[in-house]
């Protein structure tokens, strides 16, 4: 093990950070659309389609993101084909954001689901008193104190997005690891290339932390505002 080779490789790699850092925007912003629109679906029982809500965030769930990566970028092109559209050239990074939005979207379903629903009944009644009606009442009374609630686990899960990024490579993507695996085929210095890597994931988990936990106080601080107001 050659410790300064460290200095070497840093450069190399964290060139590739933005790639990694695409794949985890692409994958939270689809994310939150899919698990907005399953967490009314499964809140309000929507019949036939809180059922395929249900399955849906049960497959996601309970398989490893690796063979959900490999059903999409396998799965779907076969699909597309019986249609006669040809997706066996599309650039990988596409195949890699439909499945990880698809993973984060369980996710994020079942958080703001809960939030939602873990906020006090009582909230809605003395919305409904005063006048408003079910938008106002979501929108002005619900939403806020259900953003505290879910903005933990939504943090949570966002870097555990990112960790899960890393196998994006296994399809043919040149992200941090991918580039990893090119210098460790040519160099032969394995170790000193995962120890790299694994500084440069761990900065940027601190970084999302530290962010994180700034932003968690300001929600805090306006939905207390919020609170005194009324």
């Amino acid at each position: 093990m050659d410790i300064t080779l460290i200095f070497d490789f840093f450069p190399k790699l964290i060139s590739y950070l933005h790639i990694t850092l695409l794949i985890l925007v692409a994958a939270v912003a689809i994310g939150l659309v899919i698990g907005v629109v399953i967490a009314l679906i499964r809140i309000y029982k929507v019949p036939v389609l809180n059922r395929l809500a249900f399955i849906y965030i049960s497959f996601m769930r309970g398989t490893p993101i690796l063979i959900q990566l490999f059903l999409i970028y396998f799965g779907l092109p076969a699909l597309l084909t019986l249609v006669h559209i040809d997706a066996s050239r599309a650039n990988p990074l596409l195949f890699v954001a439909i499945t990880y939005g698809l993973s984060c979207g369980a996710s994020f379903a079942e958080i703001i689901r809960g939030a939602i629903n873990g906020v006090e009944k009582g909230q809605a009644e003395a919305a409904y008193s005063i006048g408003m009606n079910e938008k106002q009442m979501m929108v002005r009374v619900i939403l806020p104190q259900a953003l505290v609630i879910a903005f933990p686990n939504f943090a949570n899960s966002v870097i555990g997005s990112l960790k899960d990024t890393s196998l994006a490579f296994t399809i043919g993507v040149m992200d941090m690891v991918g580039r990893g695996n090119t210098l460790i085929a040519t160099s032969l210095h394995a170790l000193e290339i995962y120890l790299t890597l694994s500084m440069i994931y761990y900065g940027v988990v601190i970084c999302l932390e530290k962010g994180f936990s700034l932003s968690e106080k300001k929600l805090q601080r306006f939905e207390g505002s919020l609170s005194a107001e009324k």
